[in-house]
């Protein structure tokens, strides 16, 4: 929590006013040297002049105290960062302590909070067993709860009701994700096409595009995320399913995503190769694993969004708005681990795990776990 100023405040407030300490010590019953004491936080008023005090430099409470329970953006960064690290090197359970000891410090610090939700969905399964990692996900469900009831801001409720509904399904709770998100999503285009006209009719020809190019980074992540998971529900037509996979593979291939966003196309490439096995074709099931692994052991580190050659006004934009700006959630060696097991723990791969090819490509991954 941040500092108490009140002496500074004080100070500031009563220059502010052009008066003096004796007169604010008239103003109040006290003695110059009270006022004085305060001013140099050697001591502090009584409870019962504080409302006086704040009335009168016509502040609030809050205000006159210094009190700010925020955390500004990158001071909230730096937390998460911190504990995504430690999720690599200590117990599970004593960075849940540390997660802990944060969230009840910063208790109505919304951003924080969000981020601590953030922070145990993306290492939940960490914690060591099924039952201990749903538990992990019910707290982050009940903190993206209290964020969307408590917070003021509109677009800070919605993401928090969107990842309560994540915590639902990852839970296997679908009718109450149906009751949050309702049975379909209501219809509305993007708003870039209608700010970008806003900034051309200003003159603002640089902004204009700029937004057009968020809006259509936005949009090529979202179309990869869903054709991605609508692979998934195509069991029983394979023709379907490889139908899906070209339309992925070209529109990744369009915007260059294994350079521009490999967050996508890593777990793109294994969602083909599980269909694949699925389907018993096992050749295309080590195609897709090995285009997984070299992309794996690629150019791709530090993992961070970016832009491209096209994409090239996000810099700002990926820094500033998005929660933990262009960073990845999770520590790169958890990262790289995790990669490893896509593999390893798999239960798709299960007829392969024998075959050679398969074995050098976890051969590859577990080396690349070790090029920190």
């Amino acid at each position: 929590m941040k500092e108490i100023r009140l002496g500074s405040v004080i100070i500031k407030n009563r220059h502010k006013r052009g008066i003096t300490q004796d007169e604010l010590a008239a103003y109040l019953g006290v003695s110059k040297a009270a006022v004085s004491k305060w001013e140099t936080a050697m001591t502090y008023p009584d409870i019962t002049l504080l409302p006086r005090l704040a009335a009168y430099f016509d502040i609030s409470i809050d205000e006159l105290m210094g009190y700010e329970p925020q955390l500004d953006k990158m001071e909230i960064r730096k937390y998460y960062f911190q504990f995504a690290e430690e999720f690599s090197i200590l117990s599970f359970e004593e960075v849940l302590e540390h997660c802990h000891e944060i969230i009840k410090k910063y208790h109505s610090c919304y951003p924080l909070l969000f981020h601590m939700g953030i922070l145990l969905v993306n290492h939940f399964m960490l914690a060591g067993s099924h039952e201990r990692s749903e538990q992990v996900l019910e707290e982050a469900r009940e903190l993206f709860n209290r964020i969307k009831t408590e917070t003021d801001d509109p677009k800070l409720g919605k993401e928090s009701l969107q990842l309560e509904a994540y915590c639902l399904l990852i839970l296997k709770r679908p009718e109450e994700v149906l009751g949050l998100l309702g049975e379909y999503m209501p219809m509305s285009g993007p708003e870039e096409p209608i700010l970008a006209s806003a900034y051309q009719l200003l003159g603002n020809y640089s902004e204009a595009k700029k937004i057009l190019q968020i809006g259509l980074y936005k949009e090529v992540v979202s179309i990869c995320n869903i054709l991605s998971s609508y692979m998934n529900f195509c069991e029983d037509d394979q023709e379907e399913f490889a139908q899906i996979c070209r339309r992925f593979l070209a529109f990744a291939d369009t915007f260059h995503l294994d350079t521009l966003h490999p967050g996508i196309m890593l777990p793109g490439y294994l969602v083909i190769a599980q269909g694949w096995a699925k389907r018993k074709n096992m050749e295309k099931t080590l195609e897709f694993l090995e285009k997984y692994t070299e992309l794996a052991e690629g150019e791709i580190y530090p993992l961070e969004l970016h832009g491209d050659s096209f994409f090239y006004m996000l810099d700002d934009w990926l820094e500033d708005s998005l929660p933990l700006g262009p960073h990845f959630p999770r520590d790169i060696s958890v990262i790289r681990h995790s990669m490893t097991q896509a593999l390893t723990e798999n239960q798709n791969f299960q007829e392969i795990r024998e075959d050679l090819r398969f074995q050098k490509l976890v051969t590859r991954l577990k080396k690349n776990e070790e090029e920190q």
